[in-house]
């Protein structure tokens, strides 16, 4: 049987797809390359160039291959932009995890596993953040996600349906020899426009807030290496199939760093000053998430193998030296 990788050219998709067939996995892509990569995956790898909201297209893959479990990477994550485009986050991707559980129901596809976010908590009361606390989005963003996962748990009681349901905390670096990584037309991830400064790509990095109530003014997240989060899909395939019930986790490392200790750190790993500017703060941020992943750890039997920020940065840092242009350099 094979897995349907939904976003799998994408870059949490592509490093998730690279650790599947490392584990012997056979794996389908579905993806409309809106923002992820033909380079980016296996030319081996079958790939269907189809929207996810195209349900003729997922049943045509459903019917000409034996689909065990879907991973789900097929969503728009800019949290910015959602805010003032509301719309196409709801259209993208709560229509389309509507269209892709019919799908799945129609064509007897029973597992799933969901790219969540941490931004579902919104602007966490405690730190660190339990999987049991509130939910309350500050931004469409969020609140898609949140829908999305309400969606399959009331799908699951309905048709049993299991699920994971994986809720991320900053993904960052790339794969550990430099051949995949992050590479999207207008970058807004906080390390990978840090690092366009030294590329000559972006003149300095705007530091967006300096008044927040954390030790130096900015925002704290919590930066998790793609690997480990890939590693954590595989983690979740291995529950589901060893009988798991739906269940969801936070994936984090549980440290926290704020923006200005993540440009001084890219500094140390660049060797060279950064040049920064500071702005307004953007709509919709939350103060600090910093997971707490003792579940994730416990039941699903995860563990993270990049603890410390500098490797995580500098995973980054090696990819976009070799690829200053992302995959048109491959």
């Amino acid at each position: 049987m094979a897995i349907l990788v939904c976003g799998g050219a994408g870059y949490i998709g592509s490093h998730t797809v690279r650790q599947l067939i490392a584990a012997g996995e056979e794996v389908i892509i579905a993806d409309n390359l809106s923002t992820g990569h033909r380079a980016a995956i296996n030319s081996a790898v079958k790939l269907y160039e189809c929207d996810i909201r195209d349900k003729a297209a997922l049943k045509k893959i459903f019917a000409e291959h034996e689909i065990e479990v879907v991973f789900h990477f097929a969503a728009h994550i800019e949290a910015g932009e959602s805010v003032h485009l509301p719309l196409k986050y709801f259209n993208n991707n709560v229509y389309g995890m509507q269209v892709l559980l019919e799908a799945m129901t129609e064509c007897g596809v029973d597992k799933i596993i969901f790219s969540s976010s941490a931004a579902v908590y919104g602007d966490p009361e405690r730190i660190p953040v339990d999987e049991l606390d509130k939910t309350e989005p500050t931004n469409p963003y969020g609140e898609s996600k949140l829908i999305m996962e309400k969606m399959i748990r009331w799908v699951s009681a309905a048709q049993g349906v299991r699920y994971v349901s994986l809720r991320y905390f900053n993904a960052a670096g790339a794969s550990e020899d430099a051949s995949i990584g992050q590479d999207y037309h207008n970058p807004t991830h906080l390390i990978t426009v840090t690092l366009q400064v030294p590329l000559g790509k972006r003149d300095h990095i705007t530091i967006f807030g300096t008044d927040y109530p954390t030790p130096d003014g900015t925002c704290i997240r919590d930066y998790i290496h793609v690997v480990d989060l890939a590693d954590a899909h595989v983690c979740a395939l291995n529950y589901l199939r060893g009988g798991g019930e739906s269940n969801f986790f936070n994936l984090g490392t549980g440290h926290g760093f704020s923006v200005k200790e993540i440009i001084d750190a890219a500094e140390k790993v660049v060797g060279r000053e950064i040049k920064k500017e500071f702005g307004a703060r953007r709509l919709g941020d939350p103060v600090q998430l910093i997971a707490s992943s003792e579940k994730a750890r416990k039941v699903l039997k995860w563990t993270p193998r990049f603890d410390d920020v500098e490797r995580i940065i500098a995973t980054a840092w090696q990819w976009h030296s070799l690829h200053p242009n992302g995959y048109e350099d491959k």
